[in-house]
């Protein structure tokens, strides 16, 4: 008898809720999010905007750059758990096709991490305007619902990412010691030496949407969209994986 989508979805959901360190790893995107944005406001909020270069939509969203780590550890370590104690043995003989074993753990990883990542979006936002006193922006004002929108997609674009890598690797802790140094370093270093192909790269692409004016070769969405790009490149490699190894 074929297992109905629905319950497949729900099962996977189940492991999760159930894995303590996934678990909390989903929910530390918004935690670290909102709280590192909130304290940097709280310090720096109403010094940082009277500066002629402040972008105040930029800066509300700084606590993305470690809510995108617990967004990687998120996604790899939900994957992960199958390759541990026959685990993915067991999923694959309750639902023998593949296929959709493999749809369905990347769709629930993505809802959950957009689900999280729209609230945290929101959420950091706000903790970002607490410290701004009277330079403090709404969501009205230009670029902000976009990037309050897109930095939950960012979130989950991230997640989905480290997913598809770890099928690839079958390791989440290589995704982690991987994606993580890429993101602070690598990222970081071609970022500074301003060229346009840090625009391009999957971390870079989808932040330039944080910015109320992206000074960028390519926009906001488009930006979201090269970052969607690397990540189905993620999830398409991991799907051939997870095909064709023994489990």
């Amino acid at each position: 008898m074929t297992m109905p989508s629905t319950a497949i979805l729900h099962s996977e959901w189940i492991k999760i809720r159930s894995v303590r360190g996934t678990f909390r790893s989903l929910l530390a995107i918004l935690v670290v999010s909102a709280g590192v944005g909130a304290l940097i406001s709280a310090g720096v909020g109403t010094g940082e905007a009277a500066g002629p270069d402040h972008d105040p939509v930029l800066f509300s969203f700084y606590g993305i750059n470690y809510g995108q780590i617990a967004a990687i550890a998120f996604g790899a370590t939900a994957f992960s758990t199958e390759f541990h104690n026959g685990a993915l043995r067991v999923s694959l003989t309750a639902v023998p096709r593949r296929g959709r074993f493999y749809a369905a753990k990347i769709a629930v990883i993505g809802g959950a991490g957009l689900a999280v990542g729209l609230v945290t979006g929101f959420a950091t936002f706000f903790a970002g305007q607490t410290g701004m006193g009277p330079y403090a922006i709404g969501l009205g004002d230009p670029g902000a619902l976009r990037a309050t929108v897109g930095s939950g997609i960012y979130l989950a674009l991230m997640a989905v990412l480290a997913a598809g890598l770890t099928a690839l690797l079958r390791s989440g802790i290589a995704v982690i010691s991987l994606l993580i140094p890429f993101i602070l370093i690598v990222s970081f270093v071609i970022g500074d030496m301003k060229s346009a192909v840090a625009d391009f790269l999957p971390d870079r692409a989808g932040q330039i949407a944080l910015h109320q004016y992206p000074d960028a070769t390519i926009g906001p969405w488009t930006g979201l969209a090269v970052t969607a790009a690397w990540t189905a490149a993620a999830v398409l490699a991991g799907w051939f994986a997870v095909r064709r190894r023994d489990a």
